[in-house]
């Protein structure tokens, strides 16, 4: 009986997941690009900024970034990172 309740608990996820990257695309995204997506009436170099404090500001978020690999000195987001993102931030 645990077993099913498991399966159907991972495939909910799974389903989930699905409409997320149904909705906004996952892939990887340079940091210019995915912030410029959140902020489309700045300049790039300015959206980067902004989006760099929201990720200082936004609780927990830099850590849960640094645990699958973001250095705030690389300039691209990995899918994973950029779940994390949408997750917290929302999409743009």
């Amino acid at each position: 009986m645990n077993e099913n309740l498991t399966q159907i608990k991972k495939q909910e996820e799974k389903t989930e997941e699905e409409k997320d990257e149904k909705a906004f695309p996952i892939h990887t995204y340079g940091k210019g690009e995915l912030a410029s997506l959140y902020m489309p009436d700045v300049q790039q170099q300015t959206a980067v900024n902004r989006f760099n404090e929201w990720l200082r500001l936004y609780p927990g978020l830099e850590q849960q970034l640094r645990q699958v690999g973001w250095r705030p000195e690389v300039r691209k987001y990995t899918p994973a990172q950029v779940r994390i993102l949408i997750k917290a931030l929302g999409e743009p």
